[in-house]
């Protein structure tokens, strides 16, 4: 359980983050919005992710890997999608490469601090 909620909170810094750094995303400042994104988010990525890297594997390999920053950005926007269904525009981005931006930031800090908050080291 509390690996859960490190993950929501590494998830919603690195959103966080990328809405400071990036002009054409705009993201909730309310927290419990903030929290709702990162929750989508983390869903998203934990079981539709996988699939979509599954289903790309030839692609992926074929880019040397730099699919997958196009896939995270997919998975952003389908956040953007869920969580616009669910309350409205908590989180929303200009066009795909305000996206793309948002994924190589949001997967450098989450990485940073998934280095800093885990329990293995």
């Amino acid at each position: 359980m509390v690996n859960l909620v490190i993950r929501v909170v590494i998830n919603a810094v690195a959103l966080f983050v990328a809405d400071l750094l990036l002009r054409g995303m705009t993201l909730t400042r309310d927290a419990g919005g903030l929290i709702l994104v990162a929750v989508v988010f983390g869903v998203v990525n934990a079981l539709i992710k996988p699939v979509v890297q599954l289903l790309s594997c030839p692609l992926t390999i074929l880019t040397l890997g730099l699919f997958t920053f196009v896939i995270n950005a997919l998975m952003l926007i389908l956040t953007q999608f869920l969580t616009g269904l669910v309350a409205g525009d908590l989180i929303a981005f200009n066009n795909f490469w305000w996206a793309l931006a948002a994924g190589v930031i949001i997967s450098i800090v989450s990485t940073v601090l998934s280095w800093f908050l885990s329990e293995e080291r």
